[in-house]
């Protein structure tokens, strides 16, 4: 068997929607057909890519990293097979606002790639708070924004997730919770916890925290990702964060490790937003489409 087409769309779109069934109603074709396509891919890859367990399909390390290439791979081969939309002809301003966690872990790789397909378009760049956000697209501000689709909350606003990244525990290396299979809150209640704040990451952790009647021993209060990472790699605490923002090592070299809690912990949602009853422009049709096409979104799925 040789890697081809079909087996990495079926794994992203697995990956994506966390559930075989969901993949297969979005692309609809059968269960057992994507379910064959990834027992192959893992044949070929030599490595088991999703651990499956009650809530779906959930990605192992490997298959993290497998994600990330096959986004990729998506993208280089619709540019190969659409090289008409290619649009030199289109040009202005688009003005797109982003918060911090998406701006710094998410969108930079894609910029490149719009500005390539785009050469004659501007995106205007605002980092901002979700608040911010919000009133900015609310009142024509902002053309359009790459948020966290899990906070958004205003009615006036219309949204469209991309990709759900999984939230899972971060461990220092040789940590005792390690090895032990899954993990219960009552298991990390009373160890030190290094809590984020950056784009309410500490809101989001309470709400899922308090479902389990207990609360972090919070150590640390800290907006930047990058210190959590050192921190928990260190052996200072331990933390509860997605695999967007996870890297397996600190800045010290130090590895980190994760597991995957066996209570339900929600995903960290990415996608676009705009005002709700608003005309979008060529460049905002563009710029949606773009994404569409490279996380597999329904109005623009590609043929099997």
């Amino acid at each position: 068997m040789s890697l081809n087409f079909r087996h990495v769309k079926y794994f992203v779109a697995t990956a994506t929607l966390g559930q075989v069934s969901r993949a297969a109603k979005e692309l609809s074709i059968s269960q057992s057909a994507i379910t064959s396509a990834i027992k192959e891919l893992e044949a070929e890859t030599g490595t088991r890519l999703f651990d499956r367990t009650a809530h779906g399909m959930e990605l192992t390390d490997a298959g993290r990293r497998f994600l990330a290439a096959g986004y990729r791979i998506l993208a280089s081969i619709e540019e190969a097979l659409h090289p008409g939309t290619t649009d030199d002809e289109l040009s202005g301003t688009l003005s797109v606002a982003a918060s911090y966690t998406v701006l710094g872990y998410f969108l930079p790789q894609h910029l490149e790639r719009l500005e390539r397909r785009y050469p004659n378009l501007r995106i205007q760049l605002y980092e901002l708070s979700r608040e911010m956000i919000e009133d900015g697209l609310v009142t024509n501000r902002f053309d359009m924004a790459v948020v966290l689709t899990s906070n958004v909350n205003n009615p006036e606003l219309v949204t469209e997730t991309l990709m759900s990244s999984q939230r899972r525990l971060w461990l220092p290396a040789g940590h005792p919770l390690l090895g032990g299979g899954r993990v219960r809150f009552a298991d990390i209640a009373a160890e030190p916890y290094i809590m984020l704040t950056v784009d309410e990451a500490a809101h989001s952790a309470l709400k899922y925290w308090n479902r389990s009647s207990l609360q972090p021993n919070i150590r640390l209060r800290t907006s930047s990702i990058e210190a959590v990472r050192s921190t928990v790699a260190n052996g200072q605490g331990i933390s509860i964060l997605s695999d967007m923002v996870y890297r397996p090592w600190s800045l010290e070299g130090k590895r980190i490790e994760t597991v995957v809690m066996a209570e339900e912990v929600p995903p960290m949602n990415v996608g676009l937003a705009w005002r709700q009853g608003v005309d979008l422009t060529p460049a905002m049709k563009l710029f949606r489409g773009y994404f569409a096409e490279v996380y597999q979104t329904p109005q623009s799925m590609l043929p099997r």
